[in-house]
This record gives structure tokens, C-alpha cells and sequence, in this order.
């Protein structure tokens, strides 16, 4: 058996990226202060445009990015540090986010000059948003069953297809799509390539597709005979599952797959001290939660040591995402049960509709970003176990 093993080398934050959490909570706190936005659950799906361009104009997007595309090529510690206390707050950042997160970054990696120069100047403004065209109809979790196809015309490529659970498509400007651009081989992973493509274009349409609590933040994409130009390619044609997969090392990696439960971690607590009445074994789930996070936060930071240093921290990525999203559902359940309070659905910040909502969305938490199925296939590889 090989022996491939992942680690988490500890990082020491530098002095700028402790003296920029204290400008990051002054900025949210004069948000707050000024009623600009109420902090919510799952911060990193609540969209507010205004937010976003707010942040834009403090240099909290794009901030690893080259300074000649309107980045601000600061380091991956001091971006861990921004959304960390972006999330912790409970402030408004979805509009943004995927963008920020990994759409920007894959542009840059692998796109053409025209797109870098067209698109991420607007990103870092917080006046572009983007959505991840992966997942289709009847495929679950097999990213490799891709059926939507891009046929080679003069100029670009036609693509016909369908992706599914696509959040914010809806609001997006542009998707990076992954598309079968040859014919399936022995490789199922060979023969895909990305795309960007602009939702403003003909033969692009969005069907809703109404979550649990009746909100509308998924959708079907329908793509018809869709135009996108050679400009709009990512990388070489037929590279696109190599691409696809360091791109999922940036949206498993981060703190918000921790952290989507965090403002009902801080409101369980007050509860539980205005009541005054927490016994043993309560003490000792509230101890476990905080050990959790704190380990969870103690992984996420070393894989931003490991990209600020150039590594691509795939696994680790894969096992933070897995330990991290059971420990967001695994919030709620617990306070369900240590608090005699009856969860409700509501849009408020009150207590028992922050606990409500977290229940109804947490079952999407260990899906969302690859399942635990698929992760744990991943962090078994890793090991050489498989």
C-alpha cells in the first residue's frame, strides 16, 4: 500500500493580518451600527449588493490578485483573516462570494487576457457575480456524467445542456461551466473543458427551484444552443476535469465550511447564560462544539499557508470540508435539545427562527461542495487506502 499523507502544519499570522482583523471588525461594526444589514446565518448565501460593493471599495475582494487586473496582491493570510471575521460577523458577502472565492482565481489561472481584463476588474469592485455551473440533472454527486455538450463552431463553441442546483444563477452574471467538448472515452475524465459564460447572452435561461422553506436560491440552468466565443475558454480543450478539481480545492478549503452556523453558536450561548441553569453534560457539549471549531480553524488557516506557499491542498481541503460541514449541522441539533425553546420559521434574527432556519438548511450543508460519499473517497486516496 502507498502512503500519501496530508498535513496541517501550524502558520503564524504575520502583524498586518492581526492589524487587519481589527479594521475588518470596525468596518462590519459601522455597517451593523448604521443598520446597513441585520448578521445572519450562513452569511456567505445572504446576498446584499450594496455589502458587496462596500467591501469592494475596502479591498476585501481580490485580494491575493495581481494590482494590474485591480487586485491587491496581498497574502492568502491576510484574505483567511478578512472572511473570517466577514463570516464570524454574519455580514452579507454571497453576492461576491463564489466569485471571490474561486471563479476570479480560475480566470486568472487559466484564462484568456481578454477575460482577465473584461471581468475581474468588476469582481474586485463587488460588481460582478458568478455561480458554479458543475452539478446536472440526474448525475448526484458523479461530476465525471457530465451530458452537456459544447460542439466546435467558427469563432467559439455552441453548447446544449442543463446543470442543476446552480445557487444564484438566477442573479449571476457569468457561470464557469464545465461541458463534455469530446466523446466519452475509457477516461470519463477526459474530453471536458470550463467555460465562462455570460447569462446576458441568448440561449441561456434559469428555471427556480424552491428549497425546503420556500425560498427560491437554486436553480436549473438551460443552456440552448448557447454561444461562447474562444475568448471565454479556460484552459486547454479537454483539460477541464484538471481544472474543475483545483478549482474545488478553493471552494472546500475555506471557513465558511465551518462557519455557516456560527451566529446561532454565539446566540446558543447567551441563551444558555441568561438562563443560568447549564448542567454537566450541558457544559461538556458546549466544550465539544468549541474544541471542534477551534481544530476546524486551526486546519482551514495551515491550507492557507499551503496556497500562500503555491501547494495545492486538495485532501486537506476534502477533510475540512467533510469535518466541517457535520460540525455546522451537528450545531442546531445540539441546542435543539439543550434549550426549551421551539424552533419557528421566520425572516428575523429572533432566537428560535435562527434556530428554525438552521435546522431546515442544514441538511444541505454536507451536500452542497461535493458529498460526504465523494470526500470521503478523496481523503482515502490520500492515504492510500484506495
Amino acid at each position: 500500500m502507498s502512503e500519501s499523507l496530508f498535513s496541517f502544519e501550524p502558520v503564524q499570522l504575520p502583524a498586518n493580518a492581526v492589524a487587519l482583523r481589527d479594521e475588518v471588525r470596525l468596518f462590519v461594526a459601522e455597517h451593523i451600527k448604521a443598520a446597513a444589514f441585520d448578521p445572519r446565518l450562513n452569511a456567505w448565501g445572504t446576498r446584499h449588493p450594496a455589502f458587496s460593493r462596500a467591501c469592494g471599495a475596502m479591498g476585501y475582494i481580490g485580494m491575493c490578485w495581481p494590482k494590474r487586473y485591480g487586485g491587491h496582491e496581498r497574502s492568502a493570510l491576510e484574505r483567511f483573516v478578512v472572511i473570517e471575521e466577514l463570516l464570524a460577523a454574519g455580514a452579507p458577502v454571497g453576492c461576491h462570494w463564489v466569485a471571490d472565492r474561486q471563479s476570479g482565481t480560475q480566470i486568472l489561472r487559466h484564462g484568456s487576457e481578454e477575460a482577465k481584463q473584461t471581468i475581474i476588474p468588476k469582481i474586485v469592485k463587488g460588481e460582478c457575480y458568478f455561480s458554479i455551473g458543475m452539478s446536472e440533472p440526474d448525475s448526484g454527486s458523479d461530476l465525471a456524467a457530465v451530458r452537456c455538450r459544447a460542439r466546435r463552431i467558427e469563432g467559439g463553441w455552441q453548447i446544449t445542456g442543463s446543470k442543476v442546483w446552480t445557487s444564484a444563477a438566477h442573479m449571476a452574471h457569468y457561470l464557469i461551466l464545465l461541458a463534455r467538448t469530446q466523446a466519452v472515452e475509457e477516461d470519463r475524465h477526459a474530453g471536458l473543458t470550463q467555460f465562462i459564460v455570460d447569462t446576458s447572452e441568448p440561449g441561456f435561461a434559469t428555471r427556480p427551484i424552491y428549497n425546503l422553506y420556500g425560498a427560491h436560491e437554486f436553480n436549473e440552468v438551460i443552456l440552448d444552443n448557447y454561444f461562447v466565443p474562444d475568448a471565454m475558454v479556460l484552459g486547454e480543450v479537454g483539460q477541464g476535469w484538471r481544472l474543475v478539481t483545483g478549482e474545488l480545492a478553493f471552494e472546500r478549503s475555506g471557513p465558511d465550511r465551518f462557519m455557516s452556523t456560527f451566529q446561532l453558536l454565539l446566540d446558543s450561548i447567551r441563551q444558555l447564560s441568561q438562563a443560568g441553569d447549564a448542567d454537566r453534560q450541558c457544559l461538556q457539549d458546549l466544550g465539544r462544539l468549541i474544541v471542534h471549531l477551534s481544530s476546524l480553524r486551526r486546519m482551514s488557516s495551515s491550507i492557507a499557508g499551503k496556497l500562500e506557499r503555491g501547494e495545492n491542498p486538495a485532501i486537506e481541503a476534502a477533510l475540512v470540508k467533510d469535518l466541517g460541514t457535520a460540525f455546522e449541522r451537528e450545531v442546531p441539533e445540539v441546542f435543539r435539545r439543550l434549550l426549551a425553546i421551539e424552533p419557528s420559521m421566520g425572516s428575523s434574527a429572533a432566537y428560535d427562527e435562527n434556530l428554525g432556519m438552521s435546522l431546515l438548511r442544514s441538511p444541505s450543508f454536507t451536500l452542497r461542495g461535493g458529498t460526504r460519499e465523494i470526500l470521503r473517497g478523496m481523503i482515502a486516496r490520500g492515504l492510500g487506502l484506495r
